[in-house]
């Protein structure tokens, strides 16, 4: 199931990129994103598909026996205890292909992902920043 990742201008060419039987999955992690955080844009970054919201949001990718699903999530203990069993020793998250993939789970993780970007957002606008003098 190698695919060639280079050139990929959008999800759309990611997606295509990979087995037939991978495209599904691929499409649904999509969907489950764009349904979750409506607001973020899709891109491309480090060559595998990337949504952003205030910021890099969740970015997924297809290997040989597991999607890659990133960064970790921090701060809810409620959740990171739940997908602790899909972490990899960084923290990111792997769904192996021959299980069931777990996309309400993923739905869950956009969530608390944008809920952490739009905290840090209304932080930076918080902070005092220079002020210009008038003379």
């Amino acid at each position: 199931m190698k695919a060639d990742r280079a050139g990929r201008k959008n999800i759309d060419d990611y997606i295509a990129a990979f087995a037939p039987e991978v495209q599904p999955i691929l499409q649904k992690i999509r969907e489950t994103i764009r349904k979750t955080a409506p607001d973020a844009e899709e891109t491309i970054s480090y060559r595998i598909p990337t949504f952003t919201l205030n910021g890099n949001l969740v970015h997924f990718a297809a290997f040989k026996n597991h999607i890659g699903f990133y960064p970790p999530v921090k701060g809810d203990k409620k959740l990171m205890a739940e997908i602790s069993r899909y972490a990899n020793e960084r923290g990111n998250l792997r769904f192996p292909l021959d299980k069931r993939i777990p996309y309400a789970l993923i739905g869950r993780i956009v969530k608390a992902r944008v809920r952490q970007n739009l905290q840090r957002a209304k932080a930076r606008k918080r902070k005092p920043g220079l002020r210009s003098v008038k003379t």
